[in-house]
């Protein structure tokens, strides 16, 4: 075999014995999920805010950041609802590249996972803990799920992953809202599927067991944008894309029909600071009409404490790793513009 097994990681009950939740935060958490639960299936008009660093990459400056949108939540509380990104898995598209904390917890040594899977944890836990505010992340390895299944208010299937067999059947166990991206190719049909399939119960392997599942009734999409066989990004937040998506929603049978806008990826072609704009186009078109108000659930932003990215060996404290963010200054005058457009 091609394989060198090096260690058997711990289960995720052993981690969870190791680093539980406190009483307090499980209510808090509870508490949130069913606030966003409310917006999903259309019970508030609140607006969801998935936002935060591209990447997870390292606690003290992620944390500091949770703490500054903790204090805008304030502010807006009445009309907006802060899910902070702590995305501690990245997908890599040649597989080249730093992968998260969960993978490497320190992105300039080796990776760790044992080391990684605790590091993972108590980032979400100190969210919750410190701030009150449960996080959303991206399950890219369905396994890793029971790790933090007690932690997240909100998990993302990503543009790769959404076609996936494995992923769609896990989503369909969850008691949290999942957003399921459209691919690469854009194709709505595949997305909703998705979004079909994870709503339903199943019956699968999962970590060496049979088991079955209930549906999750809160998968929902993440309109993400495009890429075309050029090459070129296509983005897919316009008025004319979401009606399209409502037309094909009513075709199918799913509950709460729901979107989320990720402003970054395909929709800017990675341009950071156009989200800024795209977001706002978004709020504009929900004024404009009522049928894309009640689809149009939420956004998700891309930032951190410092605009821009940089390589691993920058060491700028608060700046991306990975993709380019928007910086505090234009995150916090973003939230508070949309406060004023819900």
């Amino acid at each position: 075999m091609s394989f060198t097994f090096l260690k058997q990681l711990p289960s995720p009950g052993e981690i969870k014995v190791q680093y539980p939740l406190s009483k307090q935060a499980t209510e808090t958490k509870k508490a949130r999920d069913r606030q966003i639960r409310s917006i999903i299936t259309g019970e508030s008009d609140k607006f969801l805010m998935i936002i935060g660093p591209c990447s997870a990459d390292n606690a003290d400056a992620v944390l500091d950041y949770i703490g500054r949108l903790a204090k805008v939540q304030e502010q807006v509380a009445d009309r907006i609802l802060i899910v902070p990104r702590i995305y501690t898995n990245k997908p890599r598209t040649t597989g080249e590249g730093y992968k998260g904390i969960a993978h490497q917890p320190d992105p300039e040594k080796k990776p760790d996972l044992v080391a990684g899977m605790i590091a993972m944890r108590r980032m979400h836990m100190r969210s919750i803990e410190e701030f009150g505010l449960p996080a959303a992340d991206e399950m890219l390895y369905p396994e890793n799920w029971g790790y933090v299944d007690d932690l997240l208010s909100y998990v993302a299937i990503g543009a790769r992953s959404v076609e996936d067999q494995h992923h769609r059947l896990t989503v369909s166990g969850f008691d949290v809202p999942a957003g399921m991206k459209n691919p690469t190719s854009g194709d709505f049909s595949v997305m909703l599927n998705s979004v079909y399939a994870a709503q339903h119960p199943h019956h699968f392997v999962y970590r060496g067991y049979e088991v079955q599942t209930t549906g999750n009734e809160l998968t929902h999409v993440v309109l993400r944008g495009s890429v075309n066989k050029r090459g070129v990004c296509n983005p897919n937040y316009h008025y004319e894309d979401i009606a399209r998506l409502i037309e094909m929603y009513d075709k199918m049978e799913l509950k709460y029909p729901a979107a989320v806008i990720d402003s970054n990826h395909s929709n800017s072609n990675k341009q950071y600071d156009q989200q800024v704009r795209i977001v706002k186009e978004v709020m504009h078109n929900r004024r404009l009409s009522s049928d894309i108000r009640r689809m149009v659930k939420g956004v998700m932003v891309e930032s951190y404490i410092e605009p821009g990215s940089q390589s691993v060996h920058e060491h700028v404290y608060g700046k991306s790793i990975t993709d380019p963010c928007l910086g505090w200054a234009e995150t916090e005058r973003l939230i508070l513009d949309i406060a004023d457009m819900c």
